[in-house]
């Protein structure tokens, strides 16, 4: 990613995270609706889910311009992932419904620009977690 597009995602996620909650919820309503076999994969409150969810996704925004300490903490979460049941067809439609809910939640301030950076960080964090699950796949 260049200076550029972390410092685009970085600035959205701050105007995102006023509208944490309804984001996190439209996110989970267009996933499940884009896949509804991934609702099984989400055990207990959704509004905790949410939570969980925001969280890291903060972890992860923040840590982009220091790439090199958010890999162990992305891999990590890959092969917890692996183990729910996630497979590389769900990071494609993940990245459908964040996108969306970008969308929804900052309205005109999603720019192609933003757009762009949000892909290509999504692209970065989905392929690390799915390289992750990987090496956690070929070790087992």
């Amino acid at each position: 990613m260049t200076p550029r597009q972390i410092a685009l995602v970085q600035g959205s996620w701050k105007d995102v995270l006023a509208v944490a909650e309804t984001a996190a919820q439209l996110f989970y309503l267009r996933l499940f609706a884009l896949d509804p076999s991934l609702r099984p994969m989400f055990r207990g409150e959704m509004r905790e889910q949410g939570r969980k969810l925001i969280a890291m996704m903060s972890v992860a925004v923040n840590g982009l311009a220091r790439i090199e300490t958010l890999t162990p903490v992305i891999e990590v979460l890959g092969r917890r992932h692996a183990g729910y049941g996630v497979n590389d067809e769900h990071y494609a439609t993940v990245a459908t419904a964040l996108l969306w809910a970008l969308e929804q939640g900052l309205g005109a301030r999603f720019t192609p620009d933003v757009r762009d950076a949000w892909a290509a960080a999504y692209g970065l964090l989905a392929r690390t977690m799915q390289g992750a699950a990987r090496q956690e796949a070929k070790a087992a």
